[in-house]
């Protein structure tokens, strides 16, 4: 391997062709890849906006209208294991392409649903479809570029999560309000067919090995996390009450724990697991999938009760509550590329991330002191512009901590595990934010079908609903301060030279 130009000598192999010497680039890998990794985070916030104008325009129900978020976090979480292993099989760039084919495809889908059914089956392929390019992308980090000049590249892939977050919810916004929900799916189909390009020009094809898949284990995590993701769910529209003939919520969930267990134990005793349960007995990878499962649960719960609050209970229209967003997410996306390199070298990877950690959880606590129906609506920007500098100490250092002792022989494994419990938080995030809303309004005496009305609540109503938009807002900054804990426990060594 040599260095000279920005490229780098590079021999690749595949299972069925003989070696030969090819040039990379690295950092126009990385690149190209990022189009595609920015499309499918930015589509895990982009819905937030439009769910009222989602909801009324397909008349559906608050449970469902969350739906279209949780089956594409589901689409993504389910089959993450089993695509890094795929990765590792026939290769990170093969896969990669594949995904992006198929979530750009199911995007179109989703633009022209006729109905609230067929949106939320698109979103689930669309899921998927970024399930097989997710870990594909932190794989390819992890073997083209070596530890010592890993954390620039893996900062910025961090980076990419946290901007995406936070830019969805603007762009969602403008886009419904010029050219309706609908422009929010379409959106992608242009992007991707670029993205296409980029990835077969750019992408390397890297050595690819034959692990044995381990089906069980994919049926056994895949129908854990559906059981459980399932039931938080529905429990409030159930009433907790009746599923599957005499078949309760509670025993849904209880079912997916049990599962979730067996996985586990399973796992401890096959070859060639879908969780080498030994990248575990490192402390960074431990605590940083500790910490981004936290993350994951607290960056989806947050948005849904912030923007419905001032979408109804303020009366905004989506783009003016794009607007709203706007100082997190420039805030956020000048800092995040400052964030990953030199500065967690320097400062400490664990302390960084408790900062912004911390800061998260503090900016969502203040956030409850200004929604109320007559407060100064401009003073809540301010909890977003500190909410930005939380959003942008937060992802690079985990997943540099993440990586940090990961071989490239478990790149495929690594970083399908990362990018799985991140998303199981998130699907996760979005079950209990739906079951603690719903909980709240009925609390209030408010019904959650007032969510899509198109008709202004009277001040009664709007201080109800307000309240309880206000009380499950502290949901995730209890979470975002759990994770603070576990950020701080991590070594600190991620970024640094050994």
């Amino acid at each position: 391997m040599s260095e000279g130009d920005g490229s780098i000598e590079w021999r690749v192999m595949s299972h069925n062709s003989p070696v030969r010497s090819t040039r990379l680039r690295p950092w126009a890998a990385v690149w190209a890849m990022l189009v595609g990794f920015f499309m499918l985070m930015l589509d895990t916030s982009i819905v937030s906006v439009a769910n009222p104008s989602l909801q009324a325009g397909l008349n559906a129900s608050l449970t469902q209208t969350i739906w279209v978020t949780s089956a594409y976090l589901l689409g993504l979480a389910v089959p993450l294991l089993v695509a890094g292993r795929l990765g590792d099989r026939f290769g990170q760039k093969t896969m990669f392409m594949i995904g992006m084919a198929v979530f750009t495809a199911s995007s179109a889908v989703c633009g022209m649903a006729p109905s609230i059914g067929t949106l939320i089956a698109a979103r689930a392929v669309q899921g998927i479809g970024g399930s097989m390019m997710s870990p594909q992308t932190q794989a390819m980090i992890v073997r083209i570029f070596p530890p010592e000049k890993r954390g620039a590249a893996m900062g910025l892939w961090g980076s990419v999560s946290g901007i995406a977050m936070l830019v969805g919810p603007v762009l969602g916004g403008l886009l419904v309000h010029y050219s309706g929900w609908q422009a929010i799916f379409l959106i992608n189909v242009p992007v991707g067919i670029v993205g296409l390009l980029l990835t077969w020009r750019y992408l390397p094809r890297l050595t690819t090995t034959r692990p044995r898949f381990d089906w069980i284990g994919v049926g056994l995590s895949g129908l854990a996390i559906l059981l459980i993701v399932y039931g938080l769910q529905e429990g409030v529209s159930r009433n907790w009450g009746p599923v599957w003939g005499p078949v309760t919520i509670p025993e849904v969930i209880g079912a997916g724990v049990v599962l979730a267990v067996v996985f586990v134990i399973y796992q401890g005793r096959t070859r060639d697991p879908l969780i080498p349960l030994r990248l575990f007995r490192d402390r960074d990878f431990s605590l940083a999938n500790s910490t981004i499962f936290l993350i994951g649960m607290g960056i989806t719960g947050m948005s849904l009760p912030l923007l419905y609050f001032v979408q109804v209970a303020r009366g905004m229209d989506p783009m003016m509550s794009a607007l709203f967003m706007v100082p997190s997410a420039v805030v956020g996306g000048i800092l995040a590329p400052f964030v990953g390199g030199k500065l967690v070298g320097r400062i400490g990877a664990n302390r960084i991330a408790f900062f912004g950690l911390v800061l998260m959880a503090v900016s969502l606590a203040w956030y409850t002191v200004y929604l109320t129906p007559t407060s100064l609506i401009w003073l809540a920007l301010l909890p977003g512009v500190t909410a930005g500098v939380g959003n942008a100490c937060m992802w690079s250092p985990v997943s540099l901590s993440a990586t940090h002792h990961l071989p490239p022989a478990d790149a495929g494994a690594g970083s399908g595990i990362y990018n799985t419990v991140r998303q199981v938080g998130s699907a996760l995030g979005a079950a209990l934010m739906n079951t603690l809303m719903n909980a709240r309004l009925s609390a209030h005496g408010i019904d959650p079908a007032i969510a899509s009305a198109r008709t202004p609540l009277s001040p009664a109503q709007s201080a109800s609903f307000s309240s309880a938009m206000s009380e499950s807002m502290w949901l995730p900054a209890i979470i975002f301060a759990a994770g603070s804990v576990t950020a701080i426990l991590l070594t600190g060594k991620a970024g640094r030279k050994e």
